[in-house]
Protein backbone atom coordinates (compact mmCIF):
# COMPACT_ATOMS: atom_id res chain seq x y z
CA UNK A 1 0.00 0.00 0.00
CA UNK A 2 1.04 3.02 -0.81
CA UNK A 3 1.20 6.40 1.36
CA UNK A 4 -0.34 9.72 0.05
CA UNK A 5 1.84 12.26 1.72
CA UNK A 6 1.78 15.97 0.91
CA UNK A 7 3.77 17.14 -2.22
CA UNK A 8 6.09 19.96 -1.51
CA UNK A 9 5.38 22.61 -3.86
CA UNK A 10 9.16 24.01 -4.09
CA UNK A 11 10.58 20.55 -5.20
CA UNK A 12 9.25 20.76 -9.29
CA UNK A 13 10.27 24.32 -9.41
CA UNK A 14 13.71 24.33 -7.93
CA UNK A 15 14.00 21.23 -10.40
CA UNK A 16 13.22 22.71 -13.29
CA UNK A 17 15.61 26.02 -12.37
CA UNK A 18 18.66 23.46 -11.78
CA UNK A 19 17.77 21.93 -15.58
CA UNK A 20 17.95 25.01 -17.20
CA UNK A 21 21.18 26.25 -15.24
CA UNK A 22 22.46 23.56 -16.47
CA UNK A 23 21.13 23.74 -20.39
CA UNK A 24 22.96 27.19 -20.07
CA UNK A 25 26.19 26.17 -19.12
CA UNK A 26 26.12 23.92 -21.69
CA UNK A 27 25.11 26.17 -24.15
CA UNK A 28 28.02 28.18 -23.12
CA UNK A 29 30.58 25.74 -23.14
CA UNK A 30 29.14 25.40 -27.05
CA UNK A 31 29.76 28.93 -27.54
CA UNK A 32 32.95 28.72 -26.42
CA UNK A 33 34.18 25.84 -28.25
CA UNK A 34 32.64 27.42 -31.21
CA UNK A 35 35.08 30.99 -30.50
CA UNK A 36 37.90 28.12 -29.99
CA UNK A 37 37.62 26.51 -33.32
CA UNK A 38 37.30 29.48 -35.14
CA UNK A 39 40.25 31.20 -33.73
CA UNK A 40 42.01 27.74 -34.37
CA UNK A 41 40.49 27.29 -38.21
CA UNK A 42 42.22 28.11 -41.93
CA UNK A 43 38.35 29.85 -42.96
CA UNK A 44 38.59 33.03 -41.18
CA UNK A 45 35.56 34.79 -42.77
CA UNK A 46 33.21 31.63 -42.34
CA UNK A 47 34.69 30.47 -39.17
CA UNK A 48 33.87 34.69 -37.87
CA UNK A 49 30.45 34.91 -38.89
CA UNK A 50 29.64 31.47 -37.67
CA UNK A 51 30.95 32.44 -34.29
CA UNK A 52 28.76 35.53 -34.47
CA UNK A 53 25.85 33.97 -35.11
CA UNK A 54 26.71 31.19 -32.06
CA UNK A 55 27.37 34.35 -29.76
CA UNK A 56 23.76 35.84 -30.69
CA UNK A 57 22.05 32.47 -30.50
CA UNK A 58 23.89 32.09 -27.14
CA UNK A 59 23.20 35.68 -25.60
CA UNK A 60 19.34 34.86 -26.69
CA UNK A 61 19.04 31.62 -24.92
CA UNK A 62 20.28 33.06 -22.07
CA UNK A 63 17.52 35.82 -22.20
CA UNK A 64 14.98 33.16 -22.36
CA UNK A 65 17.21 30.87 -19.33
CA UNK A 66 17.21 33.58 -17.29
CA UNK A 67 13.16 34.85 -17.81
CA UNK A 68 12.13 31.35 -17.05
CA UNK A 69 15.01 31.01 -13.80
CA UNK A 70 13.46 34.04 -12.10
CA UNK A 71 9.98 32.95 -12.90
CA UNK A 72 10.40 30.42 -11.10
CA UNK A 73 10.36 31.43 -7.92
CA UNK A 74 7.39 31.07 -7.01
CA UNK A 75 5.96 27.61 -5.57
CA UNK A 76 3.08 27.85 -8.73
CA UNK A 77 5.09 29.11 -11.50
CA UNK A 78 3.47 30.29 -14.81
CA UNK A 79 4.16 27.55 -17.90
CA UNK A 80 6.81 28.85 -20.06
CA UNK A 81 5.00 30.39 -23.45
CA UNK A 82 5.12 29.20 -26.63
CA UNK A 83 7.02 32.01 -27.78
CA UNK A 84 9.99 31.66 -25.49
CA UNK A 85 9.73 27.81 -25.59
CA UNK A 86 9.89 28.34 -29.82
CA UNK A 87 12.77 30.56 -29.18
CA UNK A 88 14.93 28.53 -26.55
CA UNK A 89 14.74 25.94 -29.29
CA UNK A 90 15.51 27.89 -31.91
CA UNK A 91 18.94 28.95 -30.31
CA UNK A 92 19.78 25.58 -29.16
CA UNK A 93 19.46 23.99 -32.82
CA UNK A 94 21.33 27.26 -34.22
CA UNK A 95 23.60 26.74 -31.96
CA UNK A 96 24.36 23.31 -33.20
CA UNK A 97 23.97 24.24 -37.01
CA UNK A 98 26.47 26.78 -36.21
CA UNK A 99 29.09 24.53 -34.49
CA UNK A 100 28.92 22.36 -37.46
CA UNK A 101 29.68 25.09 -39.47
CA UNK A 102 33.01 25.92 -37.89
CA UNK A 103 34.17 22.34 -38.02
CA UNK A 104 34.31 22.13 -41.70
Amino acid sequence: MTTTGTRDPGLQPERTRLAWRRTTLACTVVALLAVRQALHSESAGTGVLAVALSLLAWVGFLAVAHRRVTGMGTARPAPLSPRHALTAAACTVALAVFAAVTLF
